[in-house]
């Protein structure tokens, strides 16, 4: 009882430590004889302080340094690795530090069993500054190659804090890193040091080989094939015994592999290796490597799929979670590959460990196919209850994507949602409650009505003012187009006189919007006689706010929509000749965003001389917004906790295409042609298509070529990279010949002026549509590169006067159907399969798809082929063996295009697909289907 006692005393004391009384205690470092054990208090209280944020000022900082410096006299052990550990940290704002250099020297040199050496070096590091690092390399290099690991391990570290800022010196040392890397260092840790007494037991540490690799990896970041030579030589079995190490290796490897495409196969390598570690943080690693990695095969993904599945057995709770936690997030982005583990992850639906149990039903929920969404949600909601907001999030937003994906399964699923919005819960949590009402709302039409109700349900007792702000706005916005408008006036009023004077504003502008868009007379009656009870609301914004929408309600429909409709753009923009394909277009947000902050963050102040142009911000039509909101919303990975990581954003945008960032480059180019007067007068773009590759990257000649649709011209462009070194080339063009000259005539083509070593340079062909407008030419154009090559003399650095004409074939390019259909987003594509056949054309035709190896390959290449957006989650294939891909389009003449793909696959045909294409204009659907043929 003494004992804890004497703790409790000591502890108490350390609690009321301040800088100003410590600082006053300093006077004890200038007493005679020295006072060890009184001394390394009054360094602990100091170092306390320092490592609770608290700064010393300068003089004081400076007057504590070489105070503690003069107990260097002292021979205690214990008391110099406390000077040391002091000196070091108050190294950051003390003056004049240099002077203790070499007494520092000689601490780091002292004898073998010195318990202070690695003290000493981390002190000696961080008083040394760029320009005084040689005169400490031969102490560190002996240092980094000591057979004690707590030295060799305190100079690896001390090098890498020193790489900054004498990076030349540090890399001097690899050798000796190199050799820490290689060996297994056995001697004796040292003790903390409060006695100057004995060592801890004699131990084999392989922590040097941490630092050592970790260390190497910095030294050799911008060398990429020392860093190669390193993962190979460190990755084979045996060579390292750290698991920390390896970890370092494994990451490096999946850099590596990600950042160039030919050392994916050697690495993939080494990760089969790693899966089979006998660390389970390196099979966890491994095995993340890959599900992170950029467009990761069927086949690639196997091996760790199947050591995850294994892991889902452990007795140990924190194994399962992490397995569990990866295949959460990799289901994802391949949830068929995930299905063979389904049974293993339907036994931890019921683990007593509530975030492994959440994790399992919500990987469940991606990898299951539509028959068991309903047994799925029975075992959900068993355990709702019982789990944290956090998770709740978790498995609500697994639902949200269920709901885009399965459409059918809306009623039971949104029943689900009213369920436990009606639960105990944060704002966090009834917010992502709310957002996936709001996305089947928007969406599911045919669940509109229902989600509407339970929303006006849940607002007659919502204690967020922003949840009711927003369900507000939104019944404003769809309440007035249903069937039975009125009932929502009745809970819309409840909250005008019922709540605060925000939610008041926002109910007025919500019960407006009922007036103003039915043409119902009683509705507008009843709608004024309400507003006007509003006039007399002891707050003004609730106030104003009526009086404005009582003047709209009186005013002409022209007027009306302009308040009411803001935010959208007509055909004023710089497409207004392509109304008939924008019909109600908005600011692309981010773009617009960017934009701005670059205007107000110039630097060149003559910026502001002109107003920021308006007309320079993408527009995207509403079509365009719905259909990348929703194609996000399906292959975004389903976030998990803050504290855990999600898969990587990298995978998220190689899925699906983005529309808006489409959008955006095409009014680039748009903006780059006007600067060319003979293409100004063809008008807008109508497509672009993306970048194509004519040559091979290694080749000395890069050639990728645009292709820009007109309303009567077709341009190419070309962007061509000089490679060659001492080289220049002038007058660059590109001679296209098309195949078929009675669909296109050339008709004239700019050159680039002059291509030096590694900078591309633009060429530009232009082409007419003899057929006219309406046409759509399909042909295969050859090209060949031609430029005069002169050399660059190396006595002069300037191009020799004569050169030589040269000329360079690069491969041929298509003009497709494809390149003449824009992706567009449709709420029901069954309804709009019908309204098209019945008035438009059809064709359909059965393939063999060779060079596919599985259903998602076929659906993910098919969509990018034919330039259509997927549509009803289609583009997430959910069956191994069969699928119906379903894309929607329009022409870049704005008639409407949808395709109906019904694929299966076996191992001995591969993928047959029937493809049945209809278009509302003749001819389109032979265009598409050749687009594939």
């Amino acid at each position: 009882m003494s004992y804890g006692k004497k703790n409790e005393d000591g502890d108490a004391a350390f609690l009321r430590v301040d800088r100003t009384s410590v600082f006053q205690e300093a006077r004890l470092f200038n007493s005679s004889p020295i006072q060890p054990r009184r001394c390394r208090i009054l360094l602990t209280k100091i170092a306390l302080l320092l490592y609770t944020g608290e700064q010393f000022p300068t003089n004081e900082a400076t007057t504590l340094f070489f105070g503690i410096s003069k107990l260097f006299q002292n021979k205690d052990a214990s008391l110099r690795q406390m000077v040391h550990l002091v000196i070091k940290e108050l190294a950051k704002s003390a003056e004049d530090i240099i002077m203790v250099t070499s007494t520092i020297m000689k601490d780091t040199g002292g004898g073998k069993d010195s318990i202070y050496r690695p003290n000493a070096i981390r002190a000696l590091c961080r008083i040394i500054d760029g320009t005084t690092v040689q005169s400490i390399e031969r102490v560190m290099k002996t240092a980094i190659v000591d057979k004690n690991p707590s030295v060799s391990s305190a100079a690896l570290v001390s090098s890498y804090h020193l790489l900054p800022i004498a990076r030349d010196v540090v890399r001097r040392w690899q050798n000796e890193t190199q050799e820490a890397a290689s060996s297994v260092k056995s001697s004796g840790g040292y003790s903390l040091g409060f006695s100057s007494g004995s060592q801890m037991p004699t131990n084999s540490s392989t922590m040097t080989q941490y630092h050592a690799i970790g260390l190497l990896c910095q030294m050799r970041m911008h060398d990429k094939m020392a860093l190669v030579k390193m993962v190979q030589q460190f990755g084979a079995a045996g060579a390292v015994k750290s698991p920390a190490a390896t970890l370092l290796l494994v990451r490096l490897a999946a850099q590596l592999a990600d950042e160039d495409a030919h050392l994916r196969k050697p690495m993939m390598q080494l990760f089969d290796g790693w899966l089979r570690h006998k660390s389970e943080m390196v099979n966890f690693e491994a095995a993340k490597a890959i599900c992170d990695m950029r467009d990761v095969t069927d086949a690639e993904v196997t091996q760790a799929i199947h050591i995850l599945q294994m892991f889902l057995t452990s007795p140990r709770a924190v194994t399962k979670f992490a397995a569990i936690r990866i295949l959460h997030n990799f289901a994802s982005l391949k949830p068929h590959v995930v299905q063979s583990c389904n049974p293993d992850i339907e036994l931890l639906i019921s683990n007593t460990n509530r975030p492994i149990a959440t994790y399992a039903i919500t990987t469940l929920l991606k990898t299951g196919n539509e028959n068991s969404v309903d047994r799925l949600m029975k075992q959900i909601s068993g355990f709702m209850t019982d789990i944290t907001d956090e998770f709740k999030i978790t498995i609500v937003e697994a639902i949200r994507v269920l709901c885009l994906k399965f459409p059918n399964k809306q009623s039971g699923m949104l029943t689900f949602l009213s369920g436990i919005l009606r639960d105990e819960g944060g704002y966090e949590f009834k917010k992502a409650v709310i957002e996936s009402m709001f996305d089947l709302i928007k969406f599911v039409p045919d669940s509109k009505e229902d989600a509407l109700a339970y929303l006006c349900e849940f607002i007659e007792d919502c204690e967020f003012t922003k949840l009711a702000v927003r369900i507000l706005h939104l019944l404003g916005q769809e309440g007035p187009k249903t069937s039975q408008p009125t009932k929502y006036i009745r809970y819309i009023y409840n909250r005008v006189v019922l709540e605060n004077a925000i939610v008041r504003a926002s109910a007025v502008t919500a019960l407006a919007k009922f007036g103003i868009r039915q043409k119902d007379p009683e509705v507008k009656r009843s709608v004024s006689v309400l507003l006007t009870r509003c006039l007399d609301d002891v707050d003004d914004e609730v106030r104003d706010r009526a009086a404005m929408n009582l003047r709209l309600m009186s005013e002409n429909d022209d007027t009306v929509n302009r308040f009411v409709n803001n935010g959208n753009l007509r055909s004023w923009h710089k497409i207004k000749n392509n109304s008939n394909l924008f019909a109600e277009n908005s600011f692309a947000l981010q773009s617009f965003e960017h934009q701005l902050v670059m205007y107000v963050a110039a630097d060149d102040k003559t910026v502001f001389e002109s107003p920021f142009d308006i007309s320079t911000i993408p527009v995207v039509s509403k079509e365009q917004a719905y259909g990348e909101d929703r194609t996000k919303k399906l292959n975004i990975s389903t976030p998990s906790l803050k504290s855990l990581s999600s898969a990587p954003a990298t995978q998220v945008v190689s899925k699906s295409e983005n529309l808006i960032s489409t959008t955006a480059a095409v009014q680039k180019y748009q903006q780059e042609l006007l600067q060319i007067p003979e293409i100004e007068s063809y008008g807008d773009i109508l497509k672009s298509s993306s970048v194509v590759e004519l040559t091979e990257s290694e080749t000395e000649y890069i050639v990728t070529v645009v292709k820009h649709i007109f309303k009567e011209h077709i341009v190419l462009q070309y962007e061509v990279k000089n490679t060659l070194p001492d080289t220049i080339l002038e007058a660059v063009s590109v001679t296209a010949t098309p195949s078929d000259e009675a669909e296109l005539e050339e008709d004239f083509f700019v050159p680039a002026a002059k291509l030096v070593t590694d900078v591309a340079g633009t060429v530009y062909v232009s082409f007419s549509k003899l057929s006219g407008e309406k046409s759509y030419p399909v042909c295969s154009f050859t090209n060949v590169l031609k430029f005069s090559t002169k050399e660059i003399d190396p006595s002069t650095g300037q191009p020799e006067e004569t050169g030589y004409d040269d000329e360079y074939q690069v491969e041929d390019l298509d003009l497709v159907g494809s390149d003449y259909l824009v992706p567009a987003f449709a709420r029901n594509f069954s309804h709009v399969w019908e309204e098209i056949g019945s008035s438009g054309e059809e064709a359909e035709e059965t393939l063999q798809l060779s060079g596919l190896s599985s259903i998602s390959d076929a659906t993910e290449k098919l969509s990018k082929l034919l330039s259509l957006q997927p549509l009803e989650g289609t583009d997430i294939p959910i069956n191994t063996t069969t699928h119906t891909l379903k894309l929607f389009g329009k022409t870049v003449t704005g008639t409407r295009v949808a395709v109906n793909i019904r694929m299966a696959y076996s191992i001995k045909t591969g993928i047959t697909s029937k493809i049945v294409v209809r278009a509302e204009e003749p001819g389109i659907p032979a265009l598409v289907l050749a687009s594939i043929s």
